[in-house]
């Protein structure tokens, strides 16, 4: 049995809570994909040819993207059990071998993430608004309250993210069950009535669609990889599960209901080309069509909470890395840490959905805009994939390109065809994308700055060490913790409590936190002390990019290695930065605007850390970049 299956036993409640975590967004799918690739065909009048062809590209895009690429094998690459763009990034970045090549990567890793946030966005509300559309088809009165309700529906599902999803989480895998019998019995009922429909599985039928429509077929990839989306949570939600459930899943049950599906809905519009307007509703009888807008809501607002949970996730991965400036971080759930809420994500986040489906309007609309992101994280996730398994699979360069490359193709293919929707929409979610890159990319080169300027004007603390013998400075009971970013150097808030209050702690803890290239730091390695004068020791805390820090119950872990540690009688001394415009600044306007913004508005290192506030003794840093 391999660790991962180990990990992870295979249980009906595991296939179960697959259903609802990972397969929401690509789930929900069918409301939307056929629909706007047909959109292209109809005002020509659609041909049986068409309909075999957009089927036929459908169908293979998720075997070639989903099954072969994900499914079989980027799940491979898994970082110490963790899938996503950035566990993947930092894999790539540990077997690179050279400075520059990792450089290289960890840019891809960012702007996958950025497009990661870009795609978030767009995905809450197209995947609402699509599904309560379909009161139109119940009854045409009722289309001026699309917008309204899908707001409602928004803005409700983003106040509850609070309370955490632990409740609601229960109950998503049984209602994806449904939802998947559902779509796949509809699809089946109007394949049984033109069984001829299946003709599309012949993959002969996508080449000649896309030799003789030529350039709107290329066009029509970019609703055709609507399809598609959420292939990056299978990979993105790993951890939860393991491998073997989400294949199991995707291979026995998802795939089939999608692709019964697809094809239902492709038969009744053969039959019945009026369908076209919203095929997937009309594949259901009238009398169910209001319970289905109901199923399909609740479908929807799954998906949405996927996203958007795993929107925390990646926040958190980037502020452990360094690309994003501290936020407040709350834990949800007693038990699980992966249950966590981020205020100020979701609050942008929540405006971004409104705005859009203020703006669009409608999930036919909104097509337009989505897939531009998505599909730039499909190629930065293959470039990353292919480093990985060219070095740590010890692939030959012949098999990794072969791979990869065709993989790559496919990619390039559905990118260059969301970028000629651009203009319709399309700017939404690169903008978003390239926004969120900009902010990490200045977030860290204003962070290295501030290291440089720091360690420049700071002292180095072998110096220290060797005058403190000599020096006539008191020792007082208690414990000291400064918190530093170097252990090499004297902390500024150290130097500036000599100067005022001329005491030095017995015991002197200098605390840095490192956050490692792995998920979860092994609990030996959590805190590692060394001795470096009488009383005084060098802490180094090492935490996961999927982790929380809490310093002082890692501290608290020191007692083991038989260092006393009270803490009710240790005060915590941190530096707060106050950053300013040097008079030859560093970073060009913009820039510098954005990461004084950012240094100004970032949650305190007390808060972040879980540092007790009445323990906290903070001294002023100026410092100019």
């Amino acid at each position: 049995m391999k660790a991962d299956d180990a990990k992870h036993p295979l249980r009906l409640t595991a296939l179960v809570g697959v259903l609802g975590v990972v397969y929401g967004d690509i789930g929900t799918s069918p409301l939307y994909a056929l629909q706007a690739s047909l959109g292209y065909f109809q005002k020509s009048g659609l041909k049986y040819d068409d309909i075999f062809g957009v089927l036929s590209l459908i169908f293979w895009a998720l075997i070639i993207t989903v099954t072969l690429k994900y499914v079989t094998f980027v799940m491979r690459a898994d970082n110490n059990g963790e899938g996503g763009i950035l566990a993947l990034m930092a894999l790539a970045q540990r077997v690179a071998k050279y400075d520059r090549t990792r450089a290289l990567l960890g840019i891809v890793g960012v702007v996958g993430a950025g497009l990661f946030f870009g795609d978030g966005v767009i995905t809450p509300a197209i995947s609402v608004l699509s599904a309560v559309a379909g009161l139109e088809v119940v009854s045409p009165n009722l289309g001026p309250a699309v917008v309204p309700i899908s707001l409602v529906i928004i803005i409700i599902l983003f106040l509850v993210q609070r309370r955490g999803t632990g409740s609601m989480g229960r109950a998503f895998g049984p209602v994806m069950t449904v939802w998947f019998l559902v779509i796949g019995l509809m699809g089946l009922i109007q394949i049984l009535h033109h069984p001829f429909v299946l003709k599309a599985l012949i993959p002969t039928y996508g080449f000649t669609f896309i030799i003789s429509h030529g350039f709107l077929a290329f066009v029509a990839l970019g609703a055709v990889v609507l399809a598609v989306t959420g292939a990056e949570a299978l990979y993105a939600d790993m951890s939860h599960f393991g491998r073997r459930p989400i294949r199991l899943a995707w291979s026995w049950f998802v795939l089939p209901c999608l692709l019964l599906n697809y094809f239902g809905q492709g038969a009744l519009v053969i039959s019945t080309p009026s369908a076209i307007d919203n095929p997937f509703f009309k594949c259901a009888p009238h009398s169910m069509q209001l319970s289905l807008v109901v199923l399909s809501t609740f479908a929807t607002i799954i998906a949405s909470q996927a996203v958007i949970t795993g929107a925390y996730s990646i926040a958190r991965q980037c502020i452990q890395l360094g690309l994003f400036p501290r936020m407040e971080i709350r834990h949800t759930s007693e038990t699980e840490e992966g249950q966590i809420y981020v205020p100020q994500v979701n609050y942008m986040l929540a405006v971004g959905v409104v705005l859009l489906v203020l703006a669009f309007k409608t999930s036919d609309a909104l097509a337009s805009a989505y897939g531009i992101a998505l599909t730039g994280t499909f190629l930065c996730t293959n470039i990353l994939a292919m480093v990985v398994f060219r070095r740590q699979f010890k692939w030959s360069r012949f098999a990794a390109i072969a791979v990869f490359g065709t993989f790559g193709v496919v990619d390039l293919a559905f990118f260059s065809s969301n970028t000629l929707k651009v203009v319709e929409g399309g700017w939404v979610p690169l903008a978003i994308g390239l926004t969120i890159v900009l902010t990490m990319m200045t977030w860290k080169r204003g962070r290295e700055l501030i290291l440089a300027r720091w360690q420049q004007d700071s002292l180095p603390l072998g110096s220290f060490l060797a005058r403190l013998p000599q020096s006539r400075i008191l020792r007082v009971p208690g414990t000291a913790v400064f918190m530093t970013g170097n252990l090499d150097f004297v902390p500024n808030a150290l130097l500036h409590n000599l100067k005022h209050n001329k005491v030095l702690h017995e015991q002197v803890f200098f605390v840095t936190v490192h956050t490692l290239d792995v998920p979860q730091a092994a609990p030996d390695e959590r805190a590692t002390a060394e001795q470096v004068a009488p009383g005084i020791y060098k802490v180094r805390l090492c935490y996961g990019f999927m982790e929380s820090p809490n310093v002082p119950k890692a501290l608290e872990s020191l007692t083991s290695q038989g260092i006393e540690f009270k803490p009710m009688q240790t005060s915590y001394f941190l530096g707060r930065e106050t950053v300013v415009s040097a008079s030859v600044p560093k970073l060009r306007f913009i820039r510098r605007w954005m990461f004084l913004f950012m240094a100004r508005n970032a949650v305190s290192a007390t808060e972040f850390f879980r540092i007790p506030s009445d323990r906290v003794v903070e001294l002023g840093v100026r410092i100019a970049i």
